[in-house]
């Protein structure tokens, strides 16, 4: 089964007098891109979550928070008064220097500013602690697989659809291409005759026939088209991780498609080509999500 690359997943952990909250969230990328916002307490940990990332979710740019609900702890806050009074003194510089004039609510205003107020729950966290949101993290990039998962089914299911339509449109073509022969045969006839009258070699003109015929054949063309479109079903049923060799083998069912419409050379097959590149390209904008 296919995964997509679009996830989610979160876990909490209780330690002591404080609760961990851990969450995780992933979108489409080429490769392994990893963001993380880990409080202090937990900042040493950052290689080790990062290492379980990678091993379980491969690729993807991932979002990765662990952070204290602030709602469920207890403990008094501290000030720090030199950050406060830097920035304090940077606003009244400010104010001075030009005509903005400091509000009544200042004090409120910078306490909201980064790294003015912290938590005393912000200490180094013990080995039980750690213990506990180690599980929480393992938890939540296991909801997040499970949620890529679950977005992978409805994935594969257009996939087979578009694949199934793309091959319908393959054979449609057929009835088209006996009756195109015919009528390019017929419409260079009348066009010679009309220039050269019937003082023309016809043997001459049967042979260079076939050479014309020849180069707008497009046997090769549905052959190599069929056979990728079997190839994108196969690469489907081997699992999660194709999404890279999926998108390449769209790329080759496009030049085959594209090679179709320069040789049709009718009204039909061309409208026939349009709808097989429209099914495509809801495979491509899709297969961009696929892990």
């Amino acid at each position: 089964m296919i995964q997509s690359m679009t996830g989610y997943g979160k876990a909490t952990a209780e330690t002591g007098n404080r609760k961990v909250i851990v969450e995780i969230k992933s979108l489409n990328s080429k490769a392994m891109d990893i963001s993380t916002k880990i409080i202090p307490a937990y900042r040493d940990k950052e290689l080790d979550i990062r290492s379980r990332i990678t091993a379980a979710l491969e690729r993807g740019k991932v979002d990765f928070s662990l952070y204290i609900d602030a709602a469920n702890t207890s403990g008094a806050q501290t000030i720090n008064q030199a950050v406060f009074n830097s920035y304090l003194q940077q606003i009244e510089s400010i104010a001075s220097s030009t005509s903005y004039k400091v509000p009544d609510d200042i004090i409120t205003a910078i306490l909201r500013m980064p790294e003015v107020v912290s938590s005393n729950q912000q200490e180094e966290a013990t080995d039980d602690e750690w213990q506990a949101v180690s599980v929480a993290v393992d938890k939540a990039i296991a909801a997040l697989v499970e949620y890529r998962k679950a977005e992978g089914v409805p994935l594969e299911k257009k996939f087979r659809e578009k694949i199934s339509n793309i091959s319908a449109l393959l054979k449609s073509v057929e009835p088209y291409e006996q009756d195109r022969v015919a009528k390019i045969k017929e419409r260079i006839r009348t066009s010679m005759q009309n220039t050269v009258g019937s003082n023309y070699d016809e043997n001459r003109f049967e042979q260079e026939m076939i050479f014309y015929i020849e180069k707008l054949d497009i046997s090769e063309e549905k052959q190599r088209l069929s056979n990728h479109l079997e190839y994108f079903i196969k690469t489907l049923e081997e699992g999660h991780g194709q999404g890279k060799k999926l998108g390449f083998i769209a790329q080759e069912m496009g030049r085959e498609i594209n090679t179709l419409g320069s040789k049709s050379n009718q009204a039909e097959m061309q409208n026939i080509v349009v709808r097989m590149k429209d099914e495509l390209e809801q495979i491509k904008e899709q297969v961009l999500n696929v892990m």
